[in-house]
């Protein structure tokens, strides 16, 4: 991108925002302690002279220095010294920080007044309420208890099929504490998605929920959970939380108030382990087979986010962060991390479009939006409420009453409410909230401009992107910097990001594919059941051999901002131009009578190929008059002529995963002729009836 071409700048940081943040304190002690020139003037540690580019450079060139330092800035606890930062610093098998012994819950609550809030929190079945530190203490004690009388001792999996609530939480404090292993899924996955996962792992207890609310509607899974236990004969208890009735119970399974009972007035005690020990498994989204089962250790989420929440984040005593999501997608491991720094937490379970007008949260209804006509559109991987008239407004309510001060969410969730209307500050107080984060999916450009035409020029809007391989952001905010229309502004400290063509040549100003150069402490110890590391080897290192390659386009452009225009491996490419499905989309759904869309690029025999287009419509709206030809001309304009489709298609809806994930390569091998059943788990789709469109369509 050419200077004439520089997006809009939609924020920047005052001096007074720069002083204060965690970056700029971090900065100054490296260039103390370190000799860091990370300030532009000559012996300067003026906030005016940060100069985060200098930063970057530093963290991923003196790699061994860079997390040495995070781990002394902010005090990592070892009950043994280790040997040194890095050992082995290949990839895959990066040895880091070998002889160290820690234990990641011993950091959350390390330092804290018993009488200070930690997790305030809210569901469709529970009013806003809170708990202290005194209160989480306790209770992570007595469940940390209860799992040790039923066995569970280092290295032993815990599952947890439950939804975003404290006691989720706590729970997986517990098990941390414990030195066990920690893996979870959202009660609204399907039976068959949540058993090719826990299956793999084996665990010896299964947490599960009688139930759940969502979008005003009460879902019983303790159906799901008898299916559950039959198939983990390794679980040796079932313990069985009464959410949505309590008393509820299931014969065979032990009372939640049972398990926290034998273990009432414990001290909560920690367990050190090896730096790689397990702390939890995360899944792909498994599209495609049985989903990577991807473990990450103690140590390297604890370094990875002192880092990202502290310095990115950039989370500070008596910040409130929240964000949208459930158990079953990384943001949650993300969000219950935050408690690793001086700010709280905010959680909520249930429909960002519940509750409706004539429901409150805090005693008066939501600002109205205009009705949608989207059912197909989701939300953080769940679809709206089913009434015919979601309102968008319930998350904004939540933020208000909470005081929320960071917003994080889906980049589909900012999208649908500008396109439906809504207007968060109307008849809200949000005077505390300071930021909005993004993640997801590429935010585009016109989402930044709403952000800011609705909460004005002092509010920082940060998009991400990362992922659950690391469990983090490989790029994102940072507090220091200006916010560019559509751009992310920074790579990740300690994040060795490029992009590059086929041939390993680094790429500024152009497309390529995001890789790693340089071991992160977060990246995966090994994928379970992977025994002589093939899976991770393919999964990450097969194109370019010893390096990171994440499987996402990205530009790095002139100013170290990035773009991400999708998943390298449903780019199309016409006539050597790769396009990024996200310009697609961006260019179709800027016209009001489309509300949703999928592209994909089908091989055909000749050696040709044909760009599909299935789009979802606005109620009256059809493709029999101009609209096809208006779509054509705004790809072509916005894109390019060789990515003007060559069918366009009307369906009712986009198949997504539960995570929100389009199902470009799903669809793409369906249209090719493979059999359904093996590009697609059905259970892990959040509207798995979408497909059957395309089957039909693969055989006509």
């Amino acid at each position: 991108m050419t200077e004439s071409n520089v997006p809009r700048v939609l924020w920047e940081p005052d001096e007074e925002r720069i002083e204060s943040s965690n970056i700029v304190a971090f900065a100054r002690w490296a260039a103390r302690e370190r000799g860091v020139e990370a300030f532009g003037g000559s012996g300067s540690t003026a906030a005016a002279d940060f100069d985060y580019d200098a930063l970057w450079r530093w963290s991923v060139t003196d790699v061994d220095g860079f997390w040495a330092s995070v781990w002394e800035f902010y005090g990592v606890r070892s009950r043994t010294p280790y040997e040194q930062v890095l050992a082995d610093r290949s990839m895959p098998g990066a040895q880091w920080f070998p002889g160290a012994s820690l234990n990641y819950a011993e950091h959350v609550f390390e330092g804290r007044d018993a009488d200070e809030v930690a997790i305030r929190h809210a569901t469709e079945l529970r009013a806003l309420d809170s708990w202290t530190w005194g209160d989480l203490r306790e209770r992570t004690a007595a469940i940390a208890a209860g799992l040790r009388e039923l066995g569970v001792g280092e290295g032993d999996r815990v599952a947890a099929y439950l939804p975003n609530l404290p006691e989720t939480a706590a729970a997986f404090y517990a098990v941390a504490s414990l030195g066990a292993i920690w893996s979870s899924c959202s009660p609204d996955f399907g039976v068959r998605s949540v058993i090719d996962r826990f299956a793999q792992i084996e665990p010896k207890v299964l947490l599960a929920v009688d139930g759940y609310r969502y979008g005003g509607k009460d879902f019983d899974r303790r159906p799901v959970v008898e299916e559950l236990r039959a198939a983990l004969p390794s679980a040796e208890h079932t313990v069985l939380l009464d959410y949505l009735t309590p008393g509820a119970t299931l014969e065979g399974t032990l009372p939640w108030s049972e398990l926290t009972g034998r273990g009432a007035g414990a001290e909560l005690t920690f367990t050190p382990v090896p730096f790689d020990h397990p702390l939890w498994v995360l899944y792909s989204s498994g599209t495609t087979g049985l989903p990577k089962a991807i473990v990450q250790g103690h140590g390297g989420i604890l370094l990875e986010q002192l880092k990202n929440l502290n310095l990115h984040l950039d989370a500070q005593e008596h910040d409130r962060v929240f964000w949208f999501t459930t158990t079953g997608w990384m943001m949650w491991n993300f969000l219950v991390s935050v408690l690793l720094t001086r700010a709280s937490i905010v959680l909520y379970d249930g429909s960002p479009a519940h509750p409706s007008p004539s429901t409150t949260l805090n005693g008066r209804p939501p600002a109205a939006a205009p009705p949608s006509s989207s059912p197909s559109t989701t939300l953080n991987g769940r679809p709206p409420a089913a009434a015919s008239s979601p309102d968008l407004g319930a998350l904004w309510d939540l933020a208000a009453e909470a005081g929320v001060t960071v917003f994080g969410t889906s980049a589909g969730y900012l999208s649908s409410c500008m396109k439906e209307g809504v207007h968060p500050r109307r008849g809200r107080d949000l005077s505390a909230l300071k930021a909005i984060g993004s993640t997801g999916s590429p935010l585009s450009p016109e989402a930044f401009s709403w952000v800011y035409e609705e909460f004005g020029d002092d509010l920082w809007l940060f998009s991400t992107s990362g992922g659950t391989d690391i469990c983090s952001c490989l790029v994102g905010g940072t507090p220091t910097l200006p916010v560019y229309e559509g751009e992310i502004q920074s790579r990740g400290l300690g994040m060795a990001v490029a992009s590059w063509d086929p041939d390993g040549n680094e790429l500024i100003g152009e497309v390529g594919e995001l890789v790693v150069t340089e071991p992160a402490p977060s990246m995966p110890v090994f994928l379970w059941g992977d025994t002589d590391g093939e899976r991770l080897r393919d999964s990450y290192f097969a194109v370019y051999p010893g390096i990171w390659r994440h499987g996402d386009w990205i530009e790095i452009t002139e100013r170290g901002t990035a773009i991400i225009y999708g998943r390298s491996d449903s780019t199309i490419n016409r006539g050597g131009v790769r396009m990024g499905t996200s310009e697609i989309y961006r260019a179709v759904l800027a016209l009001d009578d489309v509300v949703d869309a999928l592209v994909v690029d089908v091989p055909q025999e000749d050696g040709s190929s044909r760009i599909e287009l299935f789009t979802v419509l606005r109620e009256g709206a059809d493709l029999e008059g101009d609209l096809p030809k208006e779509i054509a001309r705004r790809i072509r304009t916005d894109c390019s002529p060789r990515h003007v489709p060559d069918r366009v298609r009307a369906i009712r809806s986009v198949p997504r995963t539960l995570s929100g994930k389009v199902l470009e390569v799903p669809v793409k091998r369906i249209l090719m002729g493979e059999s359904p059943e093996k590009v697609a788990s059905r259970d892990s789709l959040a509207n798995p009836e979408a497909l059957d469109y395309f089957s039909g369509l693969a055989h006509r």
